[in-house]
């Protein structure tokens, strides 16, 4: 019992990965695999290898684990070519050696860093390349380019087309932060950790990180707001969305659109189909845009102009709602907690948020306004709670 105890200890965690996840990164490594190393019999000649065993280790991150900053296309490529160069080069100073491949590895692993390329399979690269036999010495420099180059360049590319067919956004970047030009930090920011508090950490870690580091900081955002959830109990959308919600259709003349942004003094309103399905939003930036009126000379003669008919039946002029909306509406259903929306209202700078039920159907409105309230009365329904059980 007490071995089987200690044993139990040296296994790491259960992954807490979807079974369709892993489907789909073993389909990758084998799709990338077989088209490297048929692709690569076409091109290499008779004599040279058509895969080298490292590019597994690389089909394992490139398709496994493609957000890690291991599996970039830099890292990958970078780090391959480096490794096989410096393993050449110990392979024909010093032979198929024990020295030799301590070094290959030794050095490799420090030319990696320097050039900000780390990638593991290319630890593999540096030792094939030593240990790899007479044949392989014969090639020289040349194994850097083929197989190496090689297989690592058709590998990549496989990478890119699968992991975006299966919805993986490869090479990994992240989205942007909605930004006015200052130096303030987002919304979000400004209350909890900030960039430089996790730069800071990071810095004291001193450590290889094998996750992104703003896909770290989304992380802890997210569990920050998890936490949020936990502490101020279940308030969703559909308890302050606005119910009564004026919409327009495709075809609403500008004109009756703007009266009605003017008469209900909101700033965005909905456009909607027959069966009230959101397919975009009107707002107010959405007139300035289109009728020209970031110039400042005669603004009210620019939107009269623009807002009225000008009668032609193909005419260029935008005459309709639907000629200037915003499509690809970011929207929440009634059943979404109000704290999923706060980097919506807040970091994305939009003002609005159309409420959905489950066939896309227009069934609320929640405004920046109704945001505030919520959370206002969230922390204030804790305050009154906590002075209660003072009490």
């Amino acid at each position: 019992m007490l071995l089987a105890s200690r044993l139990k200890h040296l296994l790491p965690p259960r992954m807490d990965v979807a079974f369709t996840e892993r489907l789909r990164a073993a389909g990758g490594g084998l799709a990338g695999i077989l088209m490297t190393a048929l692709l690569a019999r076409s091109l290499l000649n008779a004599g040279q290898p058509a895969l080298i065993a490292p590019m597994g280790a690389s089909a394992v991150l490139l398709f496994a684990l493609p957000a890690s900053p291991l599996a970039q296309p830099w890292s990958v490529l970078g780090g391959n070519m480096v490794s096989a160069t410096v393993g050449m080069a110990c392979a024909l100073a010093l032979g198929n050696t024990p020295l030799g491949a301590a070094l290959a590895l030794g050095l490799a692993l420090l030319a990696m860093f320097a050039l900000r390329c780390l990638h593991p399979p290319g630890g593999a690269i540096a030792l094939t390349a030593v240990l790899g036999g007479p044949a392989l010495h014969a090639q020289g420099f040349h194994f850097v380019l083929a197989p190496v180059g090689v297989n690592t360049a058709l590998m990549l590319v496989a990478a890119v087309l699968y992991n975006r067919a299966t919805g993986r956004d490869y090479p990994h970047r992240v989205a942007p932060a909605v930004s006015h030009g200052t130096k303030d930090p987002a919304p979000n920011q400004r209350l909890g950790f900030t960039h430089e508090d996790l730069d800071a950490v990071l810095h004291r870690y001193g450590q290889v990180l094998d996750v992104d580091r703003e896909d770290l900081e989304s992380l802890l955002h997210q569990a920050e707001m998890e936490a949020y959830r936990r502490r101020f109990g279940v308030i969703r959308c559909g308890d302050i969305m606005s119910r009564d919600v004026v919409t327009l259709e495709f075809g609403t003349p500008l004109q009756e659109a703007w009266n009605l942004l003017r008469r209900h003094r909101v700033k965005a309103l909905p456009v909607i189909d027959r069966a009230r399905r959101v397919i975009g939003i009107v707002t107010l930036v959405d007139f300035m845009k289109h009728a020209g009126l970031d110039r400042h000379e005669g603004w009210a003669r620019q939107l009269r102009d623009f807002l009225r008919p000008d009668g032609l039946v193909h005419g260029t002029k935008p005459e309709v709602v639907g000629q200037i909306m915003t499509t690809g509406v970011h929207t929440a259903t009634a059943d979404t907690h109000i704290v999923e929306l706060v980097p919506l209202l807040s970091d994305l700078g939009l003002h609005h948020i159309p409420i959905v039920d489950a066939e896309y159907r227009l069934v609320g409105m929640v405004t920046q306004s109704d945001l505030v309230a919520a959370l206002y009365r969230g922390r204030l329904d804790e305050a009154t709670g906590f002075e209660k059980a003072v009490a």
